[in-house]
């Protein structure tokens, strides 16, 4: 045998009934997963966040690079700088940067500059994209498919957060880059979303939205 590969082993195989009766469960857990703005102060276990990020670098990435990095953020200085920071961006991007289509769609969210959740929730993951990585002799070595593969980590760790009983929230201050700085990343790293993670206060409101049928996504050829 190749001793690059090893032998495939703890694949589970199932049924067909079992398969559907899985897939069935899985997806009427994932049909609860909402996204929110209103974190209670509420702690969540450190292992179940650790947990979380392990699943996603599970992911399947581009000649198997792995380029991704997730900085846990549980202390509150650290989570008051990276508000104060990202709401200067939000400031600027719903002031002057946003065009007024866009503001008309974000107009169902209730969405503005403030974002107290940054502050509030127990914990923020930021996700960076490793866009290459040195080897020992500061050689750059190029990583693949980056964007398409951090994407799919982060699904998974947003999945697997949900799965834990954990709500999140996807937040994009544009431009980023105060996230290296604050967080003393190197330049090969680029911030590619932060998820704010935690328990919903009780008295939280979610916008009164759909999503769309099986037939308005897909197609079976």
């Amino acid at each position: 045998m190749d001793k690059n590969f090893i032998l495939l082993q703890n694949f589970n195989s199932y049924s067909e009934k079992e398969m559907v009766e899985r897939s069935q469960n899985f997806l009427s857990l994932m049909n609860t997963r909402r996204t929110i703005r209103t974190f209670s102060s509420k702690s969540i276990p450190q292992e179940a966040i650790e947990n979380a990020v392990k699943i996603a670098a599970t992911a399947p990435s581009g000649a198997n690079m792995q380029p991704w990095f997730f900085a846990v953020i549980k202390k509150r200085k650290v989570k008051a700088t990276i508000r104060t920071e990202a709401e200067k961006e939000e400031k600027e991007f719903y002031n002057e940067r946003a065009s007024e289509e866009w503001l008309k769609t974000l107009e169902q969210f209730g969405t503005n500059e403030h974002k107290p959740f940054l502050e509030e929730a127990p914990y923020l993951i930021v996700v960076f994209e490793r866009k290459y990585s040195m080897d020992e002799n500061d050689k750059i070595i190029k990583h693949y498919y980056t964007k398409e593969s951090v994407g799919i980590a982060t699904g998974m760790l947003i999945t697997a957060l949900h799965n834990s009983g954990i709500a999140t929230l996807t937040h994009t201050p544009s431009p980023m880059n105060f996230l290296n700085k604050i967080l003393n990343r190197p330049k090969n790293e680029k911030p590619f979303l932060i998820i704010v993670a935690g328990i919903p206060q009780k008295t939280t409101l979610i916008p009164n939205i759909k999503r769309k049928e099986f037939h308005e996504i897909s197609s079976i050829y």
